[in-house]
């Protein structure tokens, strides 16, 4: 039995608010696998999400450790339960709000922001620079990268399949039966990518008090902090989920089921190419925006299926970049401010 020492509060503390952002993880993050899928009509919400809880666990525990080492341990070095804590609750917050008003905003964009606002405070409290910026760099760079080889990628993958199609009924098949098990396997796909690259954005903060509390190594940590964090994904999915898939399944552009393959199909493999080939190379699984690479899918099928520009809502999609610019520097501020405030009340004993 642990003892209730000021670390062990902290981190009991902790794992309340790391499922908090689990839920928002579930509740806003949940469209981006399952969008696409539910926008053609090839599976109702609440089956996709069904799924999508499923494979998104699977991702989490097989996978979700190359980008929650990046999280917990790369972006600021070593972050105190204090900080930990804060950052998961401001993270939170902001999530909660936009997710209220259906916007897709990056879960991880927010607790990347959340974290270097304590890492700022580390700063201006200790005059400690703990931020390895050189981590930061890469994972911003990824930021700009993803949603635009999202674009290009899904609008490449639309043609392709669209080829496949014009295949299939010279050949007296059923292209709507074809391309609808293709969607649903794609959905699959997706879930299992993003439960690989996000689960970190509700437990990653906490491997370093969880493995000192608990005794255990930082790899079996992960493991138990991947699975607690899925079981909240879950519940957010299945409780607040359908609120962005609205948004980004009917509201962005019209999706069939080629469209929506290509889309779901680009989508996945952005984001399970940034958790994985970066950590083969360098050690830290790149923690992108699965929103915004799911965003940007839709956005690259629009554009293909139209041949122009006006096959997209751009009104829809300016609302949702406004929450995408504002959603690092909000998170950072909060963070910043909450840890300033609240290290003279409750200091690390």
């Amino acid at each position: 039995m642990l003892a209730l020492t000021t670390e062990t509060l902290y981190l009991i503390l902790g794992l309340a608010s790391a499922f908090y952002i689990a839920w928002n993880l579930g509740a806003n993050d949940a469209a981006n696998p399952t969008d696409t899928a539910v926008g053609s009509g090839a599976i109702s919400i609440k089956k996709a999400l069904i799924m999508f809880s499923m494979f998104a666990a699977l991702g989490a525990v097989v996978q979700g450790y190359m980008v929650m080492k990046t999280i917990g341990k790369g972006v600021v070095k070593d972050l105190d339960p204090l900080g930990a804590l804060i950052a998961s609750i401001m993270a939170g917050v902001w999530i909660t709000l936009v997710t209220w008003k259906g916007l897709p905003v990056s879960t991880t964009h927010s607790t990347v922001g959340a974290v270097l606002g304590i890492g700022l405070a580390y700063m201006y409290i200790h005059g400690v620079a703990r931020i390895n910026w050189n981590v930061v760099y890469m994972v911003v760079l990824s930021w700009i990268v993803s949603p635009l080889l999202a674009i290009v990628l899904s609008i490449v993958m639309y043609f392709l399949l669209e080829r496949v199609a014009k295949h299939l009924i010279s050949k007296g098949k059923n292209v709507d039966k074809f391309f609808k098990m293709f969607l649903l396997f794609n959905l699959a796909f997706s879930a299992y990518a993003f439960g690989t690259n996000d689960v970190g954005n509700a437990t990653g903060v906490y491997i370093t008090v969880a493995s000192k509390v608990i005794g255990a190594p930082d790899m079996t940590t992960m493991l138990y902090l991947a699975m607690f964090g899925a079981l909240g994904i879950t519940v957010g999915a299945l409780t607040w989920g359908y609120k962005v898939i609205n948004t980004v399944g009917f509201k962005i552009t019209r999706l069939d089921y080629i469209s929506a393959s290509a889309a779901e199909l680009s989508n996945a493999m952005v984001v399970w190419g940034f958790s994985t080939i970066p950590k083969i190379l360098w050690n830290y699984g790149m923690p992108i925006s699965t929103t915004h690479a799911s965003v940007s899918s839709v956005i690259g099928v629009g554009i293909a299926k139209s041949r122009s520009l006006k096959g997209v809502d751009w009104k829809v999609v300016g609302y949702i970049i406004i929450s995408w610019i504002l959603t690092v520097p909000v998170a950072a501020f909060l963070s910043f401010i909450v840890y300033v405030l609240a290290s003279n009340l409750f200091p690390i004993g």
